[in-house]
């Protein structure tokens, strides 16, 4: 919390959002102003509240402090930036960015929030360094749906590669050490986004479709049709890196890709087949100089740790249990959850950096931080707060439900 002190200009948000960092860290069944208040010790919720819709505070900045965090701490001259977004399901339609679409939370269309994450993957650790609440074009063609939620007037549609693209300039500009790209066929399939790395000398390992043209020294053909004519030795057996049960091996294969002309760099084909299920999958590769097969297979490879980062930072600290409305409340909790999830990962990456493995024991992960970071700083509240607590959920039921009954009674004709 000391990394971020200094973007809150008084000493109650600063300590209130101490406490509400902790609240994401606690072991609570749901994480909402009104829990994390009651876990700090507060009256009521209404200090929470405050700090995530007019407190003076830039979440923005409070953002470049996480990255410059995680970066200093995990920072490695190969590491690589992925990219992807992730949903959050409402039942409501009065969420900043809510609408019918397709999220991968839920693997098909249905009424979400939906966000582009940046996330930093090295060898050390990975951990989200930036995040856009992606913003559909029935709310940007609606002006005053947009100022009910505090959108800014200037903000214009942005497709998901596009607002990838901006985070990935934002941190290259910042100095983020980093030399490849990845991200899923929303990301490969966007030419943009390809260019502009190109154009940075950024290297990139992008999914794309079989249905994908791809030019070679024989012609323009699918991905697909590519990758059913390759012979039996252009294939290699290597792992995409460690799981949960072991490395991850696959069959790989490379295709050399022709360049524009007037451009530099080497371009390929990365083919991935299932050993078990034949299954394959397409990547469109770009590098500033020549890298061996490996190299292509381990960033590959990094595009699972966006995964990991997603699971982990909704399971232990509480990333997709916001219940805000607004723009800016919508940013204030994201941020304060990304650095939640970022203490975790540097505390992780530290235990395994200073600690010598053994193997009666496994080193700490962020599941078990959590869980004695909860334990051992866990307040202890006396029963009069506890009732005081119960009373309170139980008053603002009861105003609710008067209030609920009174408006639907004066919509009946």
């Amino acid at each position: 919390m000391g990394k971020v002190a200094g973007r809150f200009a008084r000493v109650e948000p600063r300590r209130r959002a101490r406490a509400f960092v902790l609240g994401l860290l606690a072991d609570l069944p749901r994480k909402n102003c009104w829990t994390i208040a009651e876990h700090a010790g507060n009256a009521g919720p209404a200090g929470m509240q405050h700090l995530l819709s007019r407190a003076r505070w830039d979440a923005d900045r409070v953002r470049d402090d996480i990255r410059d965090f995680v970066v200093e701490h995990l920072g490695d001259e190969d590491a690589v930036l992925v990219v992807d977004e992730t949903g959050d399901l409402k039942k409501g339609t009065a969420s900043v960015g809510v609408q019918r679409q397709y999220t991968g939370t839920a693997g098909r269309i249905e009424n979400s929030q939906v966000a582009v994450y940046l996330v930093y993957a090295s060898a050390a650790g990975h951990a989200a360094i930036d995040r856009r609440l992606y913003i559909p074009r029935s709310w940007t063609q609606d002006p005053q749906r947009c100022r009910l939620v505090g959108i800014p007037d200037d903000l214009r549609f942005a497709a998901k590669p596009a607002l990838a693209t901006e985070m990935i300039a934002q941190a290259l500009a910042a100095g983020v050490r980093a030399r490849w790209v990845t991200g899923d066929e929303v990301y490969g399939g966007d030419p943009h986004l390809s260019a502009d790395l190109e154009q940075r000398q950024i290297g990139y390992v992008l999914a794309i479709s079989r249905k994908r043209p791809v030019p070679t020294h024989a012609g323009i053909f699918p991905a697909g049709v590519l990758a059913h004519g390759l012979p039996k030795k252009a294939w290699q057996r290597l792992s995409a890196g460690a799981g949960a049960k072991g490395h991850r091996f696959y069959d790989w294969a490379q295709v050399e890709i022709t360049s524009p002309s007037g451009t530099s760099g080497h371009r390929w084909l990365l083919v991935r087949r299932n050993r078990r299920t034949g299954e394959l999958a397409y990547y469109r590769c770009y590098s500033p100089r020549p890298v061996p097969l490996t190299a292509l297979v381990k960033v590959a490879g990094r595009r699972w740790t966006v995964e990991e980062t997603f699971q982990a930072a909704k399971s232990l600290a509480g990333l997709d249990e916001r219940q805000v409305r607004r723009w800016v409340s919508w940013h204030r909790w994201t941020t304060l959850a990304v650095l939640a999830h970022a203490f975790l990962a540097v505390t992780a990456a530290i235990e395994r950096a200073t600690t010598t493995t053994t193997p009666e024991l496994s080193l700490l992960t962020c599941n078990e931080i959590q869980r004695l970071f909860a334990a051992l700083l866990a307040p202890a509240r006396d029963l009069a707060h506890r009732l005081h607590w119960s009373a309170w959920r139980r008053q603002h039921q009861a105003r609710s439900r008067t209030s609920h009954y009174q408006r639907q009674a004066t919509q009946q004709p």
